[in-house]
This record gives structure tokens, sequence and C-alpha cells, in this order.
């Protein structure tokens, strides 16, 4: 699983012209499946992400994670991560889960998140999104597990 965030002040997802979900400061989360993904897995990556420690401390250190400031989440399905580029010109996505199972382990990993009390907006699973967002820093990074 992968997850690449971004550190926001603020961040949107629009679909048919509609914003369907949208967050003040916290990470914005693009998350791919890999077909060899489970929940342990997702389990893990809910960890990861929501206890990086990538949010500036009084003496401008990255030492804080979204709980420690009380960011937001906004998790939004990217199955284009999971592509495998290291060959030619054109991605290929054969490590990428099927749909069902990408979409089940979405949803888990938004109830993961929900559960351990993080304000969590999403996108639409499958859908064409537009994403807006402010990076702050910018800070960006990618975690696998």
């Amino acid at each position: 699983m992968i997850a690449l965030i971004q550190r926001v002040t603020q961040a949107s997802v629009t679909v048919d012209g509609e914003i369907i979900g949208q967050i003040g400061q916290g990470l914005l989360v693009l998350l791919g499946v890999e077909r060899e993904d489970t929940k342990a897995t997702a389990d893990k990556l809910i960890k990861k992400v929501t206890s990086y420690r990538i949010f500036n401390d009084s003496d401008d250190k990255m030492n804080l994670s979204l709980r420690d400031i009380g960011g937001q989440l906004l998790v939004v399905s990217q199955f284009t991560l999971a592509a495998d580029t290291r060959k030619g010109l054109r991605p290929g996505f054969s490590t990428a889960a099927v749909p069902e199972q990408a979409n089940e382990l979405y949803q888990y990993f938004v109830a993961g998140c929900k559960t351990l009390d993080f304000d969590t907006a999403t996108g639409e699973f499958g859908a064409n999104m537009q994403v807006a967002l402010v990076n702050d820093g910018p800070v960006t990074f990618t975690l696998r597990t």
C-alpha cells in the first residue's frame, strides 16, 4: 500500500463540479492499493500516516504528528500510484489491486482513520476527481508498507 502524503493548509476534491470533500490544516493522502495489500497492511499505513511527524514544533523542527496539531485528513484513492514505471515510456498496472480489492481497502483505510477520531474527508473511489491543495512547505512524502 502506498500513501503519498502532503502537508496542507487546505485541500479539496471535486467531482462533476461539486466539492465532495475538503479540509483545512492537515494531510492530503493519495492512496494506492497493490495486489498484495491486506487489512494488516492498511492498519500499518494508518498508524504511520497519522503518527508521521511532519508538522513544525515551536523550534521550527518537524516533530509533530497530525494528532499533535489536531489536523484533518483528506483521503483520495489514486490508482496510478501503484503503477510500475521502471521500464519503457508507459506505466504498467500489473501490481495494482483489482478495483474490488482496492475499494475495500480504501474504505477500510478511511474507516480506520475515523475510528481513531481523525476528522476525515474523502474523494469518490473510481471517479474522475479534481484535487486542489495548498501544499505547506512544500512538504510531500511517499510512505509504503
